[in-house]
């Protein structure tokens, strides 16, 4: 009896170690399970931003690129036919339509929610005039510096540009960039400057101090207006990126309508608001419109620096169409500064790499 008792009893201990011991082994491969499933849902989600990043990066490269052309073609007898300011409002209309069309699909198959609905507090919607501002005072100042420097000098001194956002980068997003992205980005202010270079481009040297003073204030208005876009951007990354858009190319509008009014007011009422306009004029309003959109999608997805890097490899591009388009000639510094960027480039994206 005694020893059935203790049999009994050993072998319901046993039983009892071994539900323990499958039990902790359920639990464990569990954990691993769910272990396996964060860091694949990482990688997944790692592979899909990359994706967007790459997507967009290569569309603002591809439009930018092309941007110029499109602009030398709308021209007449070197001179346009239509309003610029006009031709502005009407990048900032289609954006906006752009924008809402976008958004309209997202109300369909995801609902209205809180980080899509147009309604927004004026805490969030007093950040979108700043940079539609900066925009508006640094083409206005356009007009004028040409009045101190030419056309070449102008495409040389506006690479102060990507100086100027690399510097405000660290300063407004306290975003640190490593010592060889610093070269990197010398390197590439650089080469774009040598692929200008032409005869002439001495006379930039001999600029009078107003134009280079007009210069560097373009370049710190355009490099402040990028970066503050891109802060705003990620203020609230689960904002729809649409949304977002909305606000700041209504007030691009706004500002480009006053611009009419100030500058091309009797023009437009009297020859109308399309006056000159063209089929070429029409697909270069629709590239600026889908190049603005792919900005504000580098902002959101990837950062300024490589929007500085697209617009400065979209212009050996546009040079490159030139060649077959306009009988344009590539020179020994255009082959120079081509190689400059590429280096440039290249130690920007191993710096990443080793980040």
């Amino acid at each position: 009896m005694e020893y059935r008792k203790i049999k009994d009893d050993e072998d319901r201990d046993a039983d009892l170690i071994e539900a323990d011991v499958e039990s902790l082994r359920g639990k464990s491969l569990t954990g691993v399970s769910l272990n396996n499933k964060n860091t694949l849902g990482s990688s997944f989600g790692d592979r899909s931003k990359w994706k967007i990043k790459s997507i967009v990066t290569l569309a603002l490269t591809l439009l930018t690129s092309s941007q110029a052309i499109l602009i030398v073609w709308s021209k007449r007898a070197g001179k346009y036919d239509y309003s610029v300011t006009t031709a502005n409002f009407s990048v900032e209309a289609l954006k906006c339509a752009l924008s809402l069309a976008a958004l309209a699909r997202t109300w369909r198959s995801e609902g209205v929610t809180e980080d899509n609905k147009l309604s927004t507090t004026f805490n969030e919607v007093i950040y979108y005039p700043i940079p539609a501002a900066l925009y508006l005072v640094k083409n206005l100042l356009q007009y004028y510096i040409f009045a101190y420097v030419d056309a070449p000098g102008y495409q040389i001194l506006k690479n102060f540009n990507i100086i100027s956002t690399g510097v405000l980068y660290r300063i407004i997003l306290k975003k640190k960039l490593s010592e060889i992205q610093w070269a990197a980005f010398i390197l590439l202010c650089a080469g774009c400057t040598t692929a200008q270079l032409d005869p002439s481009s001495d006379h930039v040297l001999q600029t009078p101090f107003q134009g280079w003073i007009m210069a560097i204030i373009m370049a710190l208005l355009s490099g402040f207006a990028g970066v503050y876009t891109e802060a705003i951007m990620k203020k609230r990354l689960s904002r729809n990126i649409n949304v977002q858009n909305f606000w700041l190319y209504v007030f691009g509008m706004l500002f480009n309508a006053i611009a009419i009014f100030v500058q091309d007011f009797d023009a437009v009422m009297n020859k109308g608001f399309f006056h000159g306009y063209t089929l070429i004029t029409t697909l270069m309003i629709l590239n600026h419109a889908l190049s603005g959109i792919a900005v504000s999608m580098v902002m959101k997805y990837a950062d300024n620096i490589v929007k500085v890097y697209s617009t400065s490899v979209a212009m050996l591009l546009t040079a490159i169409v030139s060649v077959f388009l306009f009988n344009f000639h590539l020179s020994l510094a255009f082959f120079l500064g081509s190689t400059v960027v590429s280096v440039s480039v290249y130690l920007h994206s191993i710096s990443k790499i080793q980040k």
